[in-house]
């Protein structure tokens, strides 16, 4: 199943140009996987990103996190904000699975890395989630430890995007989210780099969606039967990738900007909308076993950190579009049924 992506409509999103896939596997060595469970009233799944081909534990990579809204129950932000680093792939699912999520990490790394918890430190492993209980039958804890790590081999530089894996169940403005994804290159010193996003989107009402600066919120939902007045809450992951070489207060600074990239489609963060961002950069490798009492990295002049800014409101902007023009009219639990974007996108051309 291949669902086309906002820009095969001829809507072209920011100006800055988009990598060769116009994904976040872009960044050389990213690997997204999934795992879908889609049967009736069950429609959940799990998506994972891995950030590099290596031992992830053992050659970390600089990171940062960065909390719009904290209604959520994230797992690793803690070290990833006291340390800088990650140690781990991430994975995405629903809310009540991320007890599941951490456990299948934690198994999945020890298997190849016997010194955790023996004779080195113990491992951070990061879950995220969104809540697809209007589709999904959550309470059933549909999740199993063997799908994580189902969705972990799965992991490749082509991936699908809408509802599969994680976003599944999701709901963003009252239309099918999901998981999507958009890529910029960006050109510093003559070299070129990527900055690539991932979200996980459930969030906003169908009255304030925008696309491309048009309100067309209003005009869907007038296409929409029976269409209830909802408020501006679900939650929304973002992950940033990026080849440029940053330290993780940078990195920090740059995910801040994944906000008005959300904005920018229409949402003003309800209270119940939990919206994490985490980034990472794969310039700078950090050795879990390091002699060396000083080390060296390279980052970016902070006077040239405009550009990285603008991309990455650009891309997240482009990936939450990407999530709903890539996802399907899904009908869950209590036959609730969810439009796509696809079925509406006649109107939104015609603006």
């Amino acid at each position: 199943m291949y669902n086309k992506k906002i820009r095969e409509y001829g809507i072209i999103i920011g100006s800055i140009p988009v990598g060769n896939k116009n994904s976040i596997t872009d960044v050389p060595g990213v690997k997204i996987g999934h795992y879908t469970l889609d049967n009736g009233a069950i429609k959940t799944g799990v998506t994972a990103i891995m950030p590099h081909s290596g031992n992830l534990f053992k050659d970390k990579l600089v990171a940062a996190c960065h909390v719009i809204n904290g209604f959520g129950k994230s797992t690793g932000l803690i070290q990833i904000e006291e340390l800088g680093t990650i140690e781990t792939p991430i994975i995405l699912t629903n809310t009540l699975s991320v007890g599941t999520g951490y456990e299948a990490i934690v198994r999945y790394m020890l298997e190849s890395n016997e010194d955790i918890g023996v004779s080195t430190s113990t491992v951070n492993p990061i879950v995220c989630e969104c809540n697809d209980g209007e589709l999904n039958d959550i309470r059933g804890l549909h999740i199993k430890p063997s799908y994580i790590f189902e969705a972990l081999n799965d992991c490749n530089e082509d991936f699908l995007e809408g509802n599969v894996g994680a976003g599944t169940g999701m709901i963003c403005y009252g239309l099918k989210g999901g998981i999507g994804s958009s890529s910029r290159v960006i050109e510093l010193d003559d070299k070129k780099y990527i900055i690539g996003v991932l979200v996980l989107s459930n969030f906003g009402s169908l009255e304030d969606f925008t696309l491309n600066k048009e309100h067309i919120g209003p005009k869907i939902k007038k296409l929409i039967d029976k269409c209830e007045e909802s408020e501006d809450k679900g939650s929304i992951i973002c992950i940033l990738a990026t080849d440029l070489p940053l330290s993780s207060r940078q990195i920090k600074r740059v995910i801040k900007r994944m906000h008005p990239g959300i904005s920018r489609t229409g949402s003003y963060t309800g209270s119940s909308s939990g919206e994490v961002c985490i980034g990472f950069s794969t310039a700078n490798i950090i050795s879990h076993y390091e002699t060396e009492s000083i080390i060296n990295i390279s980052v970016i002049n902070e006077n040239k950190i405009n550009k990285v800014f603008r991309a990455t409101v650009e891309a997240t902007e482009e990936a939450i579009i990407n999530s709903l023009i890539c996802s399907n009219t899904t009908v869950g639990r209590d036959n609730k049924k969810v439009y796509s974007l696809v079925d509406f996108i006649d109107i939104v051309k015609k603006q």
